[in-house]
């Protein structure tokens, strides 16, 4: 099973204790006194009003992270790894994993009173799969081409089923991106949830969406019917979570240290010694694929495997990594984080910074010449390669990216960086058009690699068309046996590491700050706080 995240002290003088977190997670409240109090919770969230409020369609993390309020799931995951009843009060894996069965609560109603059943989780999950709701990430987590369908078997009990076996599909099913949107909704305003808004992002959760500005704020008021959380879970202890779209870390850090939120998420390692000491600070590492560089081997000089190769060791990433995130994130070895199952910790310390090794690699390549600008040149043509990146870029990955270009410019490789708005931006992407561009990208199972080196995967932007890869990606999608699973996956890690269709640069960790008239928060296994169990005041 998944280990939860690594927590981790960031700074001495931001009283980060994790006893102090241990106390205040344990300490949920009893709702049964449910009082008027307000929690104000500070997020990054610049592109929610982009079209990215609907978890079932989006793969920003910020969707899965402010919806879970009032998106509900079939099963939950527990700190340890294990799932435990939610909507589900039970279940049987069948067929090695290729069928599901769950039966569900028969007591649970979405905001809009209507009844929650087994006709709610197959139109959810049959909406998620039509290719017209274009719905990647959570399609994928479906079983992708796998899934077959949802059967209705009675009112409260559903089955679901894929062509083979699936066995990564309780993990997925425990998340806010397979969460189950009204029916009503689904009928007559599904085209409305990217967008979002009140009486359309419509779940069963312990908050209700009332109210929604774009690029300001978003207001959950407590769902007093609630009472099937997971592990006993009822109606919040407080009337209201206010969700302040603050896109500038400096901001959220303001109205934290001011007491104008009780929250603050996403705060970078920079700012976390100026936080108050009366503020508890939690990091929570990633799990997943780490912030990574993905070359495009289909379109450019990274076709050229010697190449990509002399890219990954040309950079510094230890030295830049330390000095940009003040040694708070470690640098990254994989395409797997450390604390993502079947991280394969022998790729520790097998590519250092090397720039000599870059040199020869390039000049076996055939980049021999120089320009006048000192760049390498072959057939007259200089060794470029165009960096797209998806605005807005925080400061401390602005840093990183000069200094990656500076450590490339010494070995004569010209890379030139390009910050895109969203919509300039998937013009290239669509198309495949740039070298390279990056991204992290959260996730409890190792299954996330599929979507990222498969042939047809939804975010293969390496262009990665590999037969024997794709066989080992669907293998591990089908493995019961841990060990065995997890040998599928490091021959995935050592694939790339061969191939450096991916260059892993570091893990980051989700931080946030905490006020001290907040007790009872919890977190979930991405570090995204959860606010069901919560009191305030």
């Amino acid at each position: 099973m998944p280990s939860a995240p690594t927590r981790r002290l960031l700074a001495a003088t931001a009283l980060a204790a994790v006893s102090a977190l241990a106390l205040s997670s344990c300490a949920a409240s009893d709702s049964s006194a449910s009082g008027d109090g307000e929690i104000v919770w500070a997020i990054e969230g610049a592109n929610l009003s982009a079209g990215h409020m609907d978890p079932q369609t989006s793969q920003l993390d910020v969707s899965s992270m402010v919806q879970r309020a009032v998106l509900d799931s079939l099963v939950f995951q527990e700190a340890d790894g294990s799932f435990s009843p939610w909507l589900a009060e039970s279940w049987d894996v069948e067929d090695d994993g290729a069928t599901y069965v769950f039966r569900l609560r028969d007591d649970v109603t979405f905001h809009d009173g209507t009844p929650f059943d087994a006709a709610a989780v197959k139109a959810n999950f049959d909406r998620i799969a039509d290719p017209e709701t274009a719905s990647a990430q959570a399609a994928s987590m479906l079983g992708g081409d796998a899934y077959t369908g949802t059967e209705v078997v009675d009112d409260h009990t559903v089955r679901v089923t894929f062509s083979r076996p699936y066995v990564p599909f309780l993990q997925a099913a425990s998340t806010s991106l397979l969460g189950f949107w009204s029916p009503a909704v689904l009928e007559s305003s599904a085209d409305q949830l990217k967008a979002g808004g009140p009486d359309v992002n419509v779940g069963t959760g312990p908050f209700e969406l009332t109210s929604y500005t774009p690029d300001q704020e978003i207001v959950y008021t407590r769902n007093d019917d609630y009472t099937w959380g997971p592990d006993g879970g009822t109606a919040p202890a407080f009337e209201t979570l206010r969700v302040e779209i603050l896109p500038e870390a400096s901001v959220r850090l303001g109205v934290i240290s001011s007491g104008e939120a009780d929250v603050a998420t996403n705060l970078p390692p920079n700012l976390v010694s100026e936080v108050p000491d009366d503020v508890t600070v939690e990091a929570l590492e990633y799990p997943g694929l780490p912030y990574s560089l993905y070359l495009n081997e289909k379109y450019g000089v990274f076709a050229d495997q010697r190449v990509r190769q002399a890219f990954s060791r040309a950079i510094d990433v230890d030295t830049a990594v330390q000095e940009i995130f003040f040694g708070q994130f470690p640098r990254a070895w994989s395409i797997l984080g450390a604390t993502t199952p079947g991280y394969d910790a022998s790729l520790e310390d097998t590519w250092a910074f090397d720039p000599d090794a870059a040199n020869a690699l390039l000049d076996e390549a055939g980049w021999t010449g120089r320009d006048a600008d000192g760049f390498r040149t072959k057939d007259g043509q200089r060794l470029t390669a165009r960096w797209i990146a998806w605005t807005p870029v925080p400061d401390d990955r602005a840093a990183l990216a000069n200094a990656i270009q500076s450590d490339l410019r010494a070995v004569g490789f010209d890379l030139q960086r390009e910050v895109l708005e969203p919509g300039a931006y998937n013009e290239q992407y669509g198309p495949k058009t740039f070298d390279l561009t990056d991204w992290g990208f959260s996730g409890v199972d190792p299954d996330l690699l599929r979507s990222h080196l498969q042939t047809d995967g939804f975010q293969n932007a390496s262009q990665v068309s590999d037969p024997a890869l794709d066989a080992l990606l669907d293998e591990g999608t089908a493995t019961t046996d841990t060990e065995a699973r997890n040998e599928v996956y490091r021959e995935v890690q050592q694939w790339n590491a061969d191939q450096v269709a991916i260059v892993p640069l570091y893990s980051p960790a989700l931080i946030s700050a905490v006020r001290s008239d907040v007790t009872g928060l919890t977190f979930d296994l991405y570090g995204r706080p959860l606010f069901a169990t919560a009191s305030v005041g």
